[in-house]
C-alpha cells in the first residue's frame, strides 16, 4: 500500500501544481489589481482547483498516518469539487465561506457565481497529476521535510491569503469648481479607514457622476492627500442664497437634520431608523460591530439657480444620500465607485431586508452561540447525574467542568469580538467544549444511569438548540434588529432545555453496595443446629 504523505507531498510538488501556486500567487496580488475582469477572475480559480486538492490531501495524509494514498487523494479532489461546487451555486454557502476566509486572511469576499462550475474541470488536471506523482513518491526523509517545510506553507498561504475585498467608504462630499464632488475611501470598520482613494464628479447636480479630468484630480489630491492641509469635514452647511436655512449631521445617526432659522431650531429632513441601522451594520463588512462606519461623514450644499439647492451627504459603508432640487431624499450608493479589483458597481442594499447570505460572519457567531447553549446542556446533566449522594461530585465532571469554562469563555470572545478574536476563540471552543460535554456525560461509579436519562438529556439538547436558534435566525431576518435583544432571548429559549436536563436526574440511581459475606463466630464452626 502507498503511503500518503509521500505520494501527497510528491503531488504538491508537481511541476504542474508548483506553477498553479506561482499562477495564483501573481494573479490574486497584481494580475487582479492591474486588470480586474472575467479572465482574470476564472484564472484563480483554475488554479485554485489545481492546487486545492493535493494540499488538502497533504493534510489528511499527516494527520491520518495511516490513510491510504488514493483516500487522501479521493478526499483533496472530493471536498474541493463539492465545496467549489455548493459555494458558486449558493449565497449562503458563499457568506459562510466569505466569513471563513475573513478569519484566515482577513476582510474578504467569496462570491455565488455559477459561471465559475466551468472551471471545474480543472480538477481532471489535478487528478492527472495525482497519477503522475503516485508513479514517484516523495521517499528520502530530507526531500519530505524540504517540501514540508517549503511547498507546504506556501500553498496554505496562497490559497488563504487571496486578494482582500475593498469595502467602499464615503467619506468626502465637496463642490469644486461649480460642480459636486464625491471622494470614497476603503473601510476597516473599528480601526478606521482608508483615505480617499477615489473621486467622483458631477456636473449635473448629482444626476450622472465621472472620474475627474487629470487637472481636477490633481488639485483633489492635493487639497486632501498631499501638499494643503486636508480640510475638515463639513457637518453644518448653510444654502448660500438663503443663510438661515442650513442642514447638519448627527452624530452617531444616519440622519440629516434641517432649520429654516439658522440653527435655533431643528427638524429631521431625512434618516435611517436606527433598527433598519442596526440591520444594515449586520449587512456591511467592515461596518464595525455597532455601525461605526454607518454615520453621516460629510455634508456639502450645492446651488443650482432659481432659489433652488441639493445636497450630497457622505454616510460611510452606506454610500451617499442626494436631495434633489425638488426636495426629495435618496440614497444614491457609492456613485458609480468600482469595489477593488471587481468589475461590479457596489449596490446599496434596500432597508429593512435582510437573510443570512448577506450577514457574512453573522451565520457563524448563531451557529457558535447555539451550540454552545446545547453543550451547556449536557454539561449541566452530566453534573447533575455525576452527584453522588448529594455531596461529592465524579471525578469525569469535574474535568468537564475545567474543560467548559475556558472553552465557553474563548467561544464567547469569538461570537461577540472581532475578527482577530475569532480565531483562536473557534479552535478552543471547538476543541473544548465538546469534550467538555463528553466527559461530564460519563456517569459516576456510585450512581447507575439508564438508557432513558441518557435519551432525554440528548432530546433536551436538541430542543435547546432549535429553541435558541429561533430568535438568532430571526435576527439573521433582521427580526428582531438588534444582538441586544436576539441573544438574551437566546438564553431565555434554552431555559426550557436546561430544565429538561436537570429534571432528568430522577431517572438516575444510587448503587446498593454488595452486602459483605457472613463471617463465623468466634471459636465456632459456622455452622447451625
Amino acid at each position: 500500500m502507498d503511503r500518503a504523505d509521500r505520494t501527497s507531498l510528491a503531488w504538491l510538488s508537481h511541476p504542474v501544481t508548483v506553477l498553479a501556486l506561482l499562477v495564483l500567487v501573481v494573479n490574486d496580488h497584481l494580475l487582479k489589481a492591474a486588470h480586474p475582469g472575467w479572465l482574470t477572475g476564472k484564472l484563480s480559480d483554475v488554479a485554485g482547483l489545481v492546487l486545492a486538492p493535493p494540499l488538502v490531501a497533504t493534510l489528511a495524509a499527516l494527520t491520518v498516518p495511516r490513510l491510504p494514498a488514493r483516500a487522501a487523494a479521493g478526499l483533496g479532489l472530493g471536498l474541493v469539487g463539492a465545496g467549489f461546487a455548493v459555494v458558486k451555486s449558493s449565497g449562503y454557502a458563499a457568506a459562510l465561506a466569505s466569513a471563513a476566509w475573513s478569519l484566515v486572511s482577513g476582510p474578504a469576499l467569496v462570491r455565488a457565481d455559477r459561471t465559475d462550475l466551468l472551471t471545474l474541470p480543472a480538477l481532471a488536471v489535478a487528478g492527472w497529476t495525482w497519477r503522475r506523482a503516485r508513479r514517484d513518491p516523495v521517499a528520502g526523509r530530507s526531500a519530505r521535510l524540504v517540501r514540508l517545510l517549503v511547498l507546504l506553507p506556501a500553498a496554505t498561504l496562497a490559497v488563504a491569503a487571496t486578494t482582500a475585498y475593498w469595502f467602499p467608504d464615503a467619506q468626502r462630499a465637496t463642490v469644486l469648481d461649480g460642480k459636486l464632488v464625491a471622494g470614497v475611501g476603503g473601510s476597516l470598520g473599528d480601526d478606521g479607514v482608508y483615505p480617499v482613494d477615489t473621486w467622483r464628479v458631477s456636473e449635473d447636480a448629482g444626476a450622472s457622476w465621472r472620474d475627474p479630468l487629470d487637472a481636477e484630480d490633481r488639485t483633489l489630491v492635493r487639497q486632501y492627500l498631499g501638499v494643503d492641509p486636508a480640510p475638515p469635514p463639513v457637518r453644518r452647511a448653510c444654502v448660500p442664497a438663503a443663510p438661515r436655512h442650513c442642514y447638519r449631521l448627527v452624530e452617531g445617526r444616519l440622519r440629516v437634520q434641517e432649520s429654516d432659522d439658522a440653527g435655533r431650531t431643528w427638524r429631521t429632513a431625512w434618516e435611517v431608523t436606527a433598527a433598519q441601522r442596526a440591520v444594515l451594520s449586520r449587512r456591511y463588512d467592515e461596518a464595525g460591530w455597532f455601525g461605526d462606519r454607518l454615520t453621516g461623514q460629510e455634508l456639502t450644499v450645492f446651488e443650482v439657480g432659481a432659489g433652488r439647492h441639493v445636497v450630497l451627504v457622505a454616510n460611510g459603508r452606506d454610500g451617499f444620500v442626494l436631495r434633489d432640487a425638488d426636495g426629495g431624499w435618496r440614497r444614491i450608493g457609492f456613485v458609480g465607485a468600482r469595489a477593488g479589483s471587481d468589475e461590479e458597481v457596489v449596490q446599496v442594499p434596500a432597508l429593512g431586508v435582510s437573510t443570512p447570505a448577506q450577514r457574512h460572519a453573522d451565520p457563524l457567531r448563531v451557529a457558535l452561540f447555539a451550540f454552545l447553549l446545547s453543550m451547556l446542556v449536557l454539561v449541566l446533566a452530566g453534573v447533575r447525574a455525576g452527584w453522588r449522594g448529594g455531596s461529592v461530585i465524579g471525578t469525569w465532571q469535574v474535568l468537564g467542568v475545567l474543560l467548559f469554562l475556558p472553552g465557553a469563555g474563548a467561544m464567547l470572545l469569538a461570537v461577540l469580538g472581532d475578527d482577530l478574536s475569532r480565531i483562536p476563540g473557534i479552535l478552543g471552543g471547538l476543541l473544548l467544549v465538546p469534550g467538555s460535554a463528553v466527559f461530564s456525560l460519563i456517569p459516576h461509579r456510585a450512581v447507575r444511569v439508564p438508557a432513558r436519562w441518557l435519551v432525554e438529556v440528548l432530546l433536551a439538547a436538541a430542543l435547546t438548540l432549535v429553541l435558541a436558534g429561533l430568535p438568532l435566525v430571526g435576527w439573521l431576518y433582521g427580526r428582531p434588529a438588534y444582538a441586544l435583544v436576539a441573544f438574551p432571548l437566546a438564553v431565555l429559549a434554552a431555559l426550557p432545555g436546561l430544565g429538561l436536563a436537570w429534571r432528568a436526574h430522577r431517572l438516575v440511581t444510587t448503587r446498593v453496595p454488595d452486602p459483605e459475606p457472613p463471617y463465623p463466630a468466634p471459636g465456632g464452626t459456622g455452622r447451625s443446629g
